[in-house]
């Protein structure tokens, strides 16, 4: 009966072996004829078990040029005037009328806009009714203190008589200057009403619509002074500015053949307290036509510092806050978090002053998903 039995494993054959052997069939061999099937079926199970390999990361990465900006300092900033003055009303009103939009060259004195002044001109009135009582009363305290001092010679009248009316005269006088004061107290009010322009310039923001209710000195139109302007950018370290006294290239970011030379005007005093950069000024001297207000410029300071590395700005990540690279290490395949000291950056790209030599593997897409000690493999590279 074992002859036919397929080829199996040896303690499969010789348990058949003793069952059939004396042909008859016990509790015991029941018990493992049940349990044989599930024995085969465990012993399948452990020879086809199979070890998951992990497969390494592609990543792109880029090898690190060496240092070819030469301290050369290159920032991105925006045209601004030189004098922009925020324009409103010295006083409570709703806002009439606005006689100006956005583009328009004004001139000195030029009217802007208007308020409601109906009440300033009741003011008004009500004044020049007072100064005009005033004047009647001192006019007769003047008349009649003549002829006081007409009679006094003679003795017809007491002095008593006489002082009474020189004070009389006084306090007539007294009223007619506080009267005057306060007529030009309410025709000052009245001209508060109409909005001029202080200077010359261009209209270059509005900020409220007839009908509007305005509070005293809220912003109504933005006014540019002048043709001058300014290339404004923040910058991490201003001491590079503050050493620098010759002249700065300032050239248009779409269009980097339109340039300029600038001056420093001035650095702010004190970093901004979000981005922690400070505010310089370069005021532009013959601008070309095509440097307009709000456009982006660069401006480029030479020799302004030690030799930089120019990476894509894609591969600049964080550790502890502070800016830092992946590197691939050669040797082991595993990526390195390599804390970095940034010089500078663009629109595209940063400038890497130490951290970084010459011949790294930096990675440069997707290093929010990277670790640290991670093994990658290398994928897309660029020279």
């Amino acid at each position: 009966m074992t002859d036919n039995i397929p080829d199996l494993p040896g303690y499969v054959r010789q348990a058949f072996y003793h069952l059939f052997a004396a042909n008859r069939l016990s509790l015991l061999g029941y018990s493992l004829l049940v349990l044989l099937p599930l024995v085969l079926l465990l012993t399948a199970c452990g020879e086809k078990t199979e070890k998951q390999v992990l497969v390494p990361r592609p990543v792109r990465t880029i090898t690190a040029p060496a240092a070819s900006w030469h301290g050369e300092f290159m920032q991105t900033g925006e045209i601004h005037p030189h004098d922009e003055l925020p324009l409103g009303f010295r006083q409570d009103g709703r806002l009439l009328a606005r006689l100006v939009d956005v583009g328009d060259r004004v001139k000195a004195g030029q009217l802007l806009a208007t308020q409601e002044s109906s009440v300033q001109q009741n003011q008004l009135n009500s004044a020049r009714s007072s100064l005009e009582s005033s004047l009647a009363a001192e006019h007769l305290a003047a008349l009649n203190l003549q002829r006081m001092k007409q009679l006094m010679p003679s003795g017809a009248i007491a002095r008593v008589q006489f002082d009474t009316a020189q004070s009389e005269w006084l306090s007539a006088v007294s009223r007619r200057k506080s009267s005057e004061a306060e007529l030009k107290t309410a025709q000052e009010y009245l001209d508060w009403a109409q909005l001029k322009a202080p200077a010359a310039g261009i209209i270059t923001q509005i900020n409220a619509q007839p009908g509007q209710v305005l509070s005293a000195g809220q912003t109504v139109l933005t006014l540019t002074a002048g043709d001058t302007l300014d290339a404004i950018i923040n910058v991490a370290s201003p001491q590079l500015f503050e050493q620098h006294h010759g002249d700065f290239n300032v050239s248009l970011v779409s269009d980097p053949s339109v340039h300029a030379h600038g001056i420093l005007r001035d650095i702010s005093p004190q970093a901004d307290p979000q981005t922690r950069t400070w505010r310089v000024r370069i005021q532009l001297i013959n601008p070309p036509q095509g440097m307009a207000l709000g456009a982006s410029v660069q401006i480029r300071l030479p020799d302004s510092g030690p030799a930089l590395i120019s990476l894509p700005a894609s591969s600049l990540a964080r550790i502890n806050g502070e800016p830092a690279v992946f590197v691939v290490d050669q040797a082991t395949h595993q990526l390195v978090l390599r804390p970095i000291k940034l010089g500078g950056y663009t629109a595209n790209t940063i400038l890497v002053s130490s951290g970084i030599t010459p011949g790294d593997a930096v990675v440069t897409a997707g290093v929010s998903k990277l670790r640290q000690g991670e093994k990658v493999a290398p994928g897309e590279g660029i020279q």
